[in-house]
């Protein structure tokens, strides 16, 4: 398939089908026919810490922590209910998810697995969507690298520091130079070659397909002072221990892995959903406001009695925001 034909990892995509006229005796805005779509992507699109988990008693499901009001949930509603229908083929998101997963399988605790996400689409798909690359950068790594708490108490992010023989505290200096500069590099290489075989895969499974990539929201604001500060109701930081050094380094890290997957998205004429840009002022720095869980605040889900923390994911306003923006790229793809 040409590089040009985008499909996409991220969310929100497109397709124009054309539906039959209504009489005018009905009164009402042409209706499309439903879109065949599919829902793939990592804890971002499943919307981790969000409640009620799908498959509460499946643990194949159940270890994806795939919220049943995530995002692609609350955007495909709130179309419906305007008149843009999207048929949900499936939601293949799921936590941990790498973009390999899309054509390997998932490995998931407990000996379990999840097929690849790209089982789900067809000759019939019109429509991809979701959010993958944060994990192949190694977002958690990149977190236990920099907080000495996350190392200690963290089991639920399943992952290791880069160097776990390197202080926390040096983590900045860590990832500006040297070794853990070069493998950061060497991951958004990774990063982005595995892109581009996520989208010719996509090409190729559903040629008629078209995808849109969803970035991640913001982390760390512009103003780390506002860092300082616990949110309402909670006794920790927002970021923990991070040192203050290193959160423009996150931030600068997770700036460049949007540009990243906003070029790859343009390669492919794919439609990118810039949640970086437009979550300035809901980090998980900003009390009231946030739209990121902050790193041990307690999530909506227990896991056997225990709860988990939101591990600096969307909480429910930032599930909101994605959808609004998921639904709105849509729109406009579509038309609308």
């Amino acid at each position: 398939m040409s590089r040009g034909r985008g499909l996409v990892v991220a969310a929100v995509a497109v397709v124009v089908c054309a539906g039959a006229a209504v009489p005018a005796a009905a009164q009402g805005p042409t209706r499309a026919e439903p879109v065949s779509t599919v829902f793939i992507g990592d804890s971002y699109t499943a919307n981790f810490g969000v409640a009620p988990v799908f498959g509460a008693w499946d643990p194949k499901e159940y270890f994806c922590f795939r919220s049943e009001e995530n995002y692609p949930a609350v955007a495909a509603r709130a179309l419906a209910e305007e008149g843009t229908a999207l048929a949900v083929a499936s939601d293949r998101s799921c936590g941990g998810a790498l973009i390999e997963d899309f054509w390997t399988e998932q490995s998931l605790p407990g000996h379990r697995s999840k097929p690849p996400q790209q089982e789900a689409l067809s000759d019939d798909t019109r429509l991809v969507v979701g959010s993958l690359g944060g994990n192949t950068l190694g977002f958690a790594r990149i977190l236990k690298q920099c907080s000495q708490e996350l190392r200690v108490a963290g089991a639920g992010l399943p992952a290791d520091a880069v160097d776990p023989e390197d202080p926390a505290e040096r983590c900045a200096v860590f990832f500006t130079g040297g070794d853990g500069k070069d493998w950061l590099d060497r991951r958004f290489d990774v990063v982005e070659a595995e892109l581009e075989e996520l989208f010719d895969r996509i090409g190729h499974l559903s040629p008629a397909a078209s995808a849109v990539l969803v970035g991640y929201p913001r982390i760390v604001p512009a103003d780390i002072v506002r860092c300082h500060t616990p949110a309402p109701g909670q006794a920790d930081k927002p970021l923990a221990d991070v040192p203050f050094a290193a959160l423009p380094v996150f931030d600068r890290i997770q700036a460049r892995l949007n540009d990243l997957m906003r070029a790859k998205a343009a390669e492919y004429d794919a439609t990118f959903v810039d949640l970086y840009a437009v979550t300035g002022h809901n980090t998980a720095c900003d009390g009231d406001d946030r739209g990121i869980g902050g790193l041990f605040e307690q999530s909506q889900v227990d896991f056997f009695a225990q709860p988990l923390p939101w591990y600096l994911h969307p909480n429910t306003r930032g599930r909101d925001i994605q959808a609004q923006h998921v639904a709105t790229a849509i729109r406009q793809a579509l038309g609308g």
